[in-house]
């Protein structure tokens, strides 16, 4: 059958039902120009939602498949919100027509009620495995940004009915299994995924050239399904959650904590043994993957009194698990290399810094250490790591201010250095310089209190040809103060 052929049964007839019968019939379209392709994909859908027996069903994803292999890509892939929902719309009801039969909680439909589902499953891996096809060399050629938009549409549906049947379930069977196996390989191949990982993840740093990770709608077109009130009317839906989770790891998993953590504490909490062990699988692999700075603190306040809450008179404050953590963090901070890593960590020292109070003197060495290297090096363009490391180091010189004089020349220097690269540098955003230049503001300040005001008259000798006038309007507000 020609693309022409395909079209005349795809497309809705000259007269519409929605036209009335006093109205003139419609021209016919010239043969050399197609319809709209939002028209042949709404028609295709209707089509395949409606369908009533398999023998019309399996005609119409071979129509489907035909239409992915054959059509003009500039036709099929147009750059238009529209089509793009159209084309999701098509791989969904696709998708559909290989459903999984819904069952009642605790009671899974018997084995012979998914009879059928391999069989309906291998034409539709094979209609949609075309599609990405398609998508994927249409990326290789020039311009090929509208078709990796709509590969990124249609990835995550596709995605999830991949590891739906790649699954060893009453669903599938060995030619059900190849045939996921066949999809899934055509959808990392055309986003040029490394593997199922990498598809989830992407790469830490997106630029140009670099692979967007697509958990975030794999999730999407998950979530309906993972609620308290709907997972258990799939057996499927937690075999892929789980698959889906345990492939990614830190720092990938942390942005996406609120949407996985809730399915696999409801599995976790189930009296199914297979599915209680599956939750803790999931619920560990989170533990071992998600950065839960804050929540150890809570855990030791439940071990022991915070340092900071000691009264002053009881000498000598003993090392405790809070200087433990304390260390470890440091430890961590000081060999982490990964921005994202960089920016968790930095946003949890000013905790870790209260919750120790004076007995921050213990770490002050390192602590100095740790800061000194992270306001060293940007985080363009909301400057996040340094913000929060100017935070703590404004908690450090209130709760240690008597260990601090020794300390203020080199801390002076690395504030002024700070304020000279702001001020000229054009990579942070208009927010983050202002912040940046106050919390600088301020820790001069409380350094200048340290060193009982000496700091002024070496702050009033700061060549102004050398400055822009951001940073002296900046250091003026210290040497006018006359804090005691």
């Amino acid at each position: 059958m020609d693309l022409s052929s395909l079209l005349h049964q795809l497309t809705l007839p000259p007269s519409s039902s929605s036209s009335s019968s006093s109205s003139p019939p419609e021209k016919p379209r010239p043969p050399q120009l197609p319809p709209p392709i939002t028209e042949v994909l709404a028609r295709l859908q209707e089509k395949l939602i409606g369908a009533e027996d398999e023998k019309a069903s399996d005609v119409l994803i071979g129509q489907a498949e035909q239409l992915f292999r054959t059509a003009d890509p500039d036709w099929l892939f147009r750059p238009d919100p529209a089509n793009q929902a159209a084309l999701v719309a098509v791989a969904s009801a696709l998708i559909g027509r290989a459903a999984l039969p819904l069952c009642e909680p605790d009671a899974p439909p018997p084995a012979s009620g998914y009879r059928d589902v391999p069989e309906r499953a291998r034409p539709v891996c094979s209609a949609l495995a075309a599609l990405l096809v398609r998508l994927g060399r249409c990326q290789s050629e020039a311009g090929g940004g509208a078709s990796r938009s709509l590969l990124h549409a249609v990835a995550p549906p596709c995605f999830v009915f991949a590891v739906t049947h790649l699954q060893v379930a009453p669903w599938t069977s060995p030619a059900s299994r190849q045939a996921a196996a066949g999809l899934q390989g055509a959808l990392l191949r055309a986003g040029r995924w490394r593997d199922p990982a990498h598809f989830l993840m992407g790469d830490e740093e997106e630029e140009e050239g670099t692979s967007r990770g697509m958990l975030g709608g794999v999730l999407d077109v998950l979530q309906p399904q993972l609620n308290k009130d709907t997972w258990q009317h799939s057996e499927a839906v937690k075999f892929v959650f789980s698959s889906t989770l345990l492939q990614v790891s830190r720092p990938a998993l942390s942005p996406h904590l609120p949407r996985l953590l809730p399915p696999a504490l409801l599995l976790s909490d189930h009296y199914r043994p297979e599915n209680c062990m599956l939750g803790v699988r999931c619920v560990h692999h989170i533990v071992l993957n998600t950065l839960v700075l804050s929540c150890l603190l809570d855990l030791l306040l439940v071990l022991e009194k915070p340092p900071a809450s000691l009264a002053p008179a009881r000498p000598p404050r003993k090392p405790c698990r809070h200087d433990d953590v304390l260390r470890l963090l440091l430890t961590h901070m000081e060999a982490e290399s990964k921005v994202a890593l960089r920016r968790v960590y930095a946003a949890a020292l000013p905790l870790y810094i209260d919750r120790m109070g004076v007995a921050v003197c213990r770490h002050l060495r390192r602590v100095e250490r740790v800061l000194l290297g992270y306001l060293e090096v940007g985080d363009p363009p909301d400057e996040t790591s340094r913000l929060a490391a100017l935070t703590a180091l404004q908690r450090t010189v209130e709760a240690a201010w008597p260990r601090m004089a020794g300390r203020v020349c080199v801390l002076l220097r690395c504030l002024l250095r700070l304020l000279l690269d702001v001020s000229s540098d054009c990579e942070p955003t208009a927010a983050a310089r202002q912040q940046l230049m106050e919390q600088s503001r301020v820790c001069v300040a409380l350094l200048d209190r340290c060193a009982h005001t000496q700091l002024q008259s070496l702050l009033q000798q700061v060549d102004s040809s050398c400055v822009s006038p951001d940073v002296l309007s900046c250091l003026a507000t210290v040497t006018v103060e006359t804090p005691r």
